[in-house]
Parts: structure tokens; sequence; C-alpha cells
């Protein structure tokens, strides 16, 4: 099987210390969790940044403190992937105006965000993505999601890359936010039905105490992994987590149960559709 791309989710956009004491919020915090996880295995970060009062952001301001904090400590070592998440306080165009504004090397974009406005809207920042060199990463948080950007993405014209990079979500809307590997094979199911499986670059994340077997799940079956405490603080007994560079160990463990040999960040990068290792492009 291919390398496996480690991906660190080490924060999200809605927890904080109170949740676990071990969760980075400043970008020195970033840094030193970065660190850690790519010592433990992890090949990029997925990073999201808070504002001065601890709330989600999309401030390119922010968002270049952190990353050159984390470059500053990681060098060349790990990809920075950004976030353009909404958490139902941003719309569409704020979304766009941060990665015009950054200009990040890569960033992960729901679907279902993206066409708030109809497809004409997305179709177009996809294609300026495609033109600046900016690589998405589109999330898909059902199988419905996944037929419809297999739909999409057959569509003549359509500015999605022949092979395209995706993340399915498991558990994010469920009652509990617990995942299960129900749904993650119902999410599988739908990759292997639309060709997506095999044509595409999927990694799978997870929720609360089943995020490990529905990322093991994943490794077996040819997908990348994204974990950390964006999407679980606690161990499949409910026991807390010890901190993001702990969950990324247990990672790279099954990824060497399955052979899949660790890719590095030159290797991920490439695997992502990025144009350069660097967060930033320019």
């Amino acid at each position: 099987m291919s390398d496996l791309i480690i991906m660190v989710a080490p924060n999200g956009s809605r927890r904080d210390k109170r949740d676990h004491p071990r969760l980075p919020i400043t970008p020195s915090e970033l840094a030193e969790t970065a660190l850690a996880c790519q010592t433990a295995g992890a090949s990029a970060i997925h990073l999201h940044v808070r504002d001065e009062i601890g709330r989600h952001s999309l401030s390119p301001v922010a968002y270049r403190r952190a990353i050159s904090a984390i470059e500053a400590t990681c060098g060349a070592g790990l990809v920075t992937q950004v976030t353009t998440e909404a958490v139902g306080q941003f719309d569409f165009p704020e979304q766009v105006e941060l990665v015009e504004a950054l200009l990040p090397a890569a960033v992960s974009f729901s679907l279902a965000e993206m066409l708030r406005h109809g497809e004409a809207p997305a179709v177009d920042f996809v294609r300026w993505a495609g033109q600046v060199g900016t690589a998405i990463q589109f999330i898909l948080y059902s199988a419905g999601e996944v037929r419809l950007f297999a739909r999409l993405w057959r569509t003549p014209g359509t500015p999605i890359p022949e092979r395209p990079v995706i993340i399915v979500v498991v558990g994010r809307y469920a009652e509990t936010q617990e995942s299960s590997v129900e749904e993650f094979d119902q999410l599988y199911a739908a990759l292997v039905e639309t060709g997506l499986a095999e044509a595409s670059v999927w990694m799978t994340c997870a929720f609360g105490r089943g995020e490990l077997a529905c990322v093991e799940r994943s490794i077996a079956r040819g997908g990348h992994a994204r974990v950390g405490f964006e999407n679980a603080i606690v161990n499949a007994s409910g026991r807390p987590a010890r901190d993001n560079a702990e969950r990324v160990a247990l990672v790279a463990d099954l990824a060497a149960h399955y052979a899949r040999p660790l890719a590095d960040a030159n290797r991920c990068a490439q695997l992502l559709g990025m144009r350069r290792v660097g967060a930033l492009l320019g």
C-alpha cells in the first residue's frame, strides 16, 4: 500500500482548555504540539486559530502568526493545512476572503459550506484555487455528500483535480458525536461505489471513542488518517488522552501493523496535490 499521511488536528474550533488542559491554543502552544506530533509520526497539521478571546477565527493575521511559529519550530518537516470551517460564524464569501488574503498552500473546505450559495460560486472558487496553486481537501460528512461530490467531479468542465483529495468525517452529526465503524463502513461503501476509493487520495477522521477504530479501518483499506484533539480527547475506554502526540503515536503503530510506511512532508505534500511544502504560496 501507499505511504500513509498522518495529519494531526490538535485543537479544532470549539474546544478549549476546560475540555483538556493540553489542548493548544496560542501560536507557541501550537508550535510545541506540532513538533511533538512530527516526532511521533505526523507529516501534516490541520490548523485552527483563535481570536484574542479564544473564539474560532478566520483571521489571516492570526494564521500567519501561528504558521510562523510552527515553521520556526518544525522547519520544512511538517505540512500545514489551513481550515476554512464556518462553525456557524462565517459565510462562504468570508471563507473565500481568508484564502484569497492568506494564499495557503493547502486548505480544507466543507463541500456543503462551499455549495451554500449554489454550484457556480463554488466552481469559480475551485478554479481560482487551482490557478493560484492552493490545494483543496474536500470535506464530506455523509454517503450522500460522497455521491454528490463524485457527480460534480465527473461533470465536464468542473475544475476538480483528476485525482481529488477528500476527507470523510465519521460521527460529526451523530447525536452523541461518537463515531462507529458501521458509519465508517457506509462512507467507505460510497467511496467504492463512486470509484473514489481508487481514484482519490482519501482520508478519514472520526469523533469520540471510536476515533482509532475508524482510522484503523481507513488505514487497512488504503486511506489516510487524521487524528487529534479536534475529534477526540479520550481513548476507546473513555479515559482522557495524554496529548495529541500520544494519539499520533497510536496511529503510527497501526501504520506499522498494516505495513504502511509513514509519508514524510515531501511525500505528504505530493499526495495532497500541493505545489510546495511551505504553508503559504509565494
